[in-house]
């Protein structure tokens, strides 16, 4: 071995600490950041589960739910997922959730951060109320969106007809046959995953998201004209300006002076 390779390789053995240093450094930089911006807003809680911050204070990260769960489907997130650490989730395309009537994760729950009043309508606790997630076709790659016959996510949705519906209309490719695009319903989706489970391509063409993720919301300069009750949205909203400067405004907007010629 010539003295200029063992000068490379001691270099080489000298760099490697500094290397794994770095890559480590990286490593974190890098999975703090992701886990940032992605996994708290994306993370499925089971059934039951109160609003993120809310739930995130009251679990108690004993895994109780996980144990209860007859199905494997929740799983604890590991220690390298920071404040998640420790708590509930799923993942929809492994194992979905099975919508267990009895919901055995709930009941063992002993903070309530899984609670059957999220999952109560009029008094009656129905795992149909749940709202984990929101199933979302990508319609460029559903392949019932290009003329192929296919409702596997359909058939798997457990509110098959209500929760998933098939649309039937005109395939223009043949001109002939019909396309059956399958379509969610916000309002009746569980977030069940059985359909992100059940989708037949290599990558899933519908997904599930939390609600909070996909759902639009309205903001204090828009009111549904037509349902009164959407006015009590801005009932908690600070007044931001003077009652002067309102008046001054729609002074201005009416001034005759503003449309004379020059």
């Amino acid at each position: 071995m010539s003295k200029s390779s063992k000068i490379s390789r001691r270099k080489l053995l000298g760099n490697l600490p500094k290397g794994l240093a770095t890559l480590g450094l990286g490593g974190l930089f890098w999975g703090s950041l992701v886990k940032e911006t992605s996994a708290e807003s994306l993370v499925l809680r089971p059934p039951g589960a109160l609003p993120e911050k809310d739930f995130l204070k009251a679990c108690l990260k004993c895994g109780q739910c996980v144990e209860a769960c007859p199905y494997d489907t929740l799983k604890l997130a590991p220690a390298a997922a920071d404040n998640l650490a420790g708590t509930p989730y799923f993942e929809p395309r492994a194992i979905p959730c099975y919508m267990c009537t009895d919901f055995p994760c709930i009941k063992k729950c002993p903070s309530e951060a899984l609670s059957e009043k999220e999952i109560t309508i009029d008094g009656e606790a129905s795992i149909n109320n749940s709202k984990m997630g929101l199933a979302v076709v990508h319609k460029e790659s559903c392949i019932a969106y290009e003329g192929i016959h296919c409702s596997a996510c359909y058939r798997a949705c457990p509110l098959m007809g209500e929760a998933i519906q098939l649309i039937f209309d005109k395939n223009e490719v043949t001109q002939k046959h019909a396309n059956l695009k399958p379509v969610v319903n916000g309002d009746i989706c569980t977030g069940c995953g059985l359909c992100e489970h059940a989708c037949i391509m290599e990558e899933s063409a519908i997904k599930v998201l939390p609600p909070h993720v996909i759902e639009g919301k309205a903001g204090t300069h828009y009111i549904k004209s037509w349902d009164p009750a959407d006015e009590n949205r801005l009932t908690d909203i600070p007044e931001t300006k003077k009652k002067e400067d309102v008046e001054s405004t729609l002074d201005y907007l009416n001034d005759d002076n503003l449309l004379d010629d020059e």
